[in-house]
This record gives structure tokens, C-alpha cells and sequence, in this order.
């Protein structure tokens, strides 16, 4: 259980810290921190509760990164649906606290609330297509660096940094086409205080993120010595 409570708060933390900093702070007037901000908050997010609860759960906080760990054989498929509960319900929670914080404003309207979309809710109007190779080659490589940096042999002590800093840099390339996803529990936990388009749009933002992992984890097992 303890495994499960970790994933609950790390992904708890990954959702308010990531989409807090977009719903409250990337366009504030005149001070707004922007897509590099966000970016950032999303990395710190993941580095942050990475070193403190790496040893108890791995940091998953993730969907897609259970499935592609449980792909690699680094965990057994037995725990992946406990994971997958508690990383969704950790997101939702953090969703709905983020929105009573964000509903206390005079104006405020939720709109997208830091959703993932395609077409004409992409921030860039990217199309589906785009929006499914995106996702799925960004979490393909989150994996890869992942699976590396975890590797017996990579050096100690230095996964998390790598990690979070991968996960800038997702962010940095993909926000303009999808609004970055790359984790189905970060995806659908907005999605129930948006509007209801990115409900109906869930689908993509499920099955990209997973295909994704699984192709990370069979390109890692193919340049390792696992």
C-alpha cells in the first residue's frame, strides 16, 4: 500500500504543480511565466517527488510509464492496475483542488483548464495526426531516458534530475501541438473541470501516451544489455 499512497501523492503533485502553474500563473498579466514556466513546472514536479518517494514507488506517476516499465520487465504486471488507480485518482484530487483555488477569482471562467486537445483546441491548431505522432514520440522517449537512467549501470543519484529534466524539455518541443499529455492520468484529471470537448478528445491522450511506452521500452530493450 505504501507503493500505491506514493503514486497517489507524487501524481497529486505533478498535476497541481504542472497544470497549477498554466491555469494560475502562465498568462498572469504583465508577469505571466509563459511556456517556458510551465515547461519547467512540470519537470520540477517530477524531480521533486522522484527523490522523495523514488524509494518507495519507483515515481511513476505516470500510466503510461508503469506500462512501459512493466513492458521492460522492471516491474511485475500484477501492480500496474493499482498504479494506474492510484496515479488517477491522485490527479483528479489535485484537479479538484486546483480548481477551488482557481474558482476563488472574480472572472473566473474554466475553459480549457490546462487540457490536452487536438484541431481547434490544440494551442496551435495542430491536427490529430500530428497530435498522435507527438505524443507518442514524446513518450517513447520518456521512457527510453527513464529505463536508461534507472539502468543498474547508470551512475546513482542522478535519475531524478535527468528525468525532470527530460520532461522540460517534452514540454518545451510539444506544448503548442497538444498542450503535452505524454501521462493519461495528468490528461483525464483536467478534463472532468474543463469543458466537455476534452472529455470526448480523452481517447488520444490515453492510447498515444500507452502505445508510446511500450515503444520505449522495446527500443531500450534493444540497445541494452537487459
Amino acid at each position: 500500500m505504501k507503493k500505491y499512497f506514493a503514486e497517489f501523492f507524487g501524481t497529486f503533485w505533478l498535476v497541481f504543480g504542472g497544470c497549477g502553474s498554466a491555469v494560475l500563473a502562465a498568462a498572469f498579466p504583465a508577469l505571466g511565466i509563459g511556456f517556458v514556466g510551465v515547461a519547467l513546472a512540470f519537470g520540477l514536479t517530477v524531480l521533486t517527488m522522484a527523490y522523495a518517494v523514488g524509494h518507495v514507488s519507483g515515481a511513476h506517476f505516470n500510466p503510461a510509464v508503469s506500462v512501459g516499465l512493466a513492458t521492460a520487465g522492471r516491474m511485475p504486471w500484477g501492480h500496474v492496475p493499482g498504479y494506474i488507480a492510484s496515479q488517477v485518482l491522485g490527479g483528479i484530487v489535485a484537479a479538484a483542488v486546483l480548481y477551488l483555488i482557481a474558482s476563488g477569482k472574480a472572472d473566473f471562467v474554466a475553459g480549457g483548464f490546462a487540457a490536452n486537445g487536438f484541431g481547434e483546441h490544440s494551442p496551435g491548431g495542430y491536427a490529430l495526426s500530428s497530435v498522435l505522432v507527438c505524443e507518442i514520440v514524446m513518450t517513447a522517449m520518456f521512457l527510453v531516458v527513464i529505463l536508461g537512467v534507472t539502468h543498474k549501470n547508470a551512475p546513482a543519484g542522478f535519475a531524478p534530475l535527468a528525468i525532470g529534466l527530460c520532461l522540460t524539455l517534452i514540454h518545451l518541443v510539444s506544448i503548442p501541438v497538444s498542450n503535452t499529455s505524454v501521462n493519461p492520468a495528468r490528461s483525464l484529471a483536467v478534463a472532468f473541470f474543463s469543458e466537455p470537448w476534452a472529455m470526448q478528445q480523452m481517447w488520444v491522450f490515453w492510447i498515444a501516451p500507452l502505445v508510446g511506452g511500450v515503444l520505449g521500452a522495446i527500443v531500450h530493450r534493444l540497445i541494452t544489455e537487459d
